[in-house]
């Protein structure tokens, strides 16, 4: 029997109807337009359907370019090491936190550490400049002190890539952190209460009840952060980068920004551009699995 659709419902549905046309031209439509560019030879002025369909001449273009095979190995060693480096010091700082017994001071640090993820790249890359000139930067001056030569943080090759990853780690660690502490708190206290019976020490507590209490949720935030392996933050790099350290700090995000926008190469750009969220996609995929197979998480 079929069910009869009320007005109300009716109404309901048409009020849908905009937000649905809105993300079919500004979601859907550039998606499926970009698709078609990345296998042409586009022109603006012929347009993408009257451009020169090539096939798959672009992808093998940018396999072979050397700045894009440079962009995604930067790329693979930036989104690793951060996401590695975010893990290891989220877990430990909410470790030491948690040990806190006055509530106000471990609600104070909870704020401060948390607060730099609100900051945007943009007003925070100005501060690093002036933090890390080779010349006035408060950094360098304290090597002075310490008889250290000034580094160019930002426009070494060397130190670029470690400057980028400790940055992110020190704006984005105070977010994990909340929810290691959350997982923390959700530890039944009578397994500390055996361990302590048993004689376990903080150590040994630390190794044989924390990490197995809080194992699913860093499984489930590794397994996570594998479908932004291909994505090493664009917003940071942009705003703190220069052509002197592309060699150690051009990403697939800024190549495709250069090769597409600076020097008008769209179907190049595109191509780069869907290669990465091809295999962001799968890798996403991959993730959800996973995190479902080893921690039980499911979206719906």
């Amino acid at each position: 029997m079929t069910k009869k659709i009320s007005k109300d419902e009716t109404m309901f549905h048409l009020m849908l109807l905009p937000t649905v046309v809105v993300l079919l031209i500004y979601n859907y439509f550039p998606i499926l337009s970009g698709i078609m560019i990345s296998f042409k030879k586009y022109l603006p002025t012929l347009g993408i359907l009257k451009s020169e369909w090539i096939g798959f001449d672009n992808f093998k273009f940018i396999f072979s370019f050397p700045d894009f095979k440079r962009a995604l190995i930067n790329t693979l060693t930036i989104a690793s090491s951060k996401i590695v480096m975010e893990l290891v010091i989220s877990i430990t700082f909410a470790l030491l936190l948690n040990e806190v017994r006055i509530s106000f001071v471990k609600r104070t640090v909870q704020t401060i550490v948390y607060l730099p993820h609100f900051v945007s790249w943009v007003l925070l890359s100005g501060i690093l400049i002036d933090i890390l000139s080779p010349r006035y930067g408060i950094i360098n001056q304290i090597l002075g002190l310490l008889g250290i030569d000034p580094i160019f943080f930002l426009g070494d090759n060397q130190w670029f890539k470690v400057t980028v990853v400790i940055t992110h780690v020190w704006k984005e660690f105070g977010w994990n952190t909340i929810i290691y502490l959350a997982a923390l708190a959700g530890i039944d206290p009578t397994l500390y209460e055996a361990a302590i019976v048993d004689g376990a020490g903080r150590w040994k507590q630390t190794i044989h009840v924390t990490l197995p209490g809080i194992s699913s949720v860093i499984i489930l935030m590794m397994t996570l952060s594998l479908g932004s392996i291909l994505s090493a933050g664009f917003d940071q790099i942009y705003n703190l980068y220069s052509k002197i350290v592309y060699e150690s700090g051009d990403i697939l995000d800024t190549f495709v920004f250069r090769i597409g926008f600076q020097s008008a190469q769209f179907s190049i750009a595109t191509a780069a551009g869907l290669f990465q969220s091809v295999v962001s996609f799968i890798l996403i995929i991959v993730s959800y699995k996973a995190a479902y197979r080893y921690a039980g998480y499911t979206i719906i």
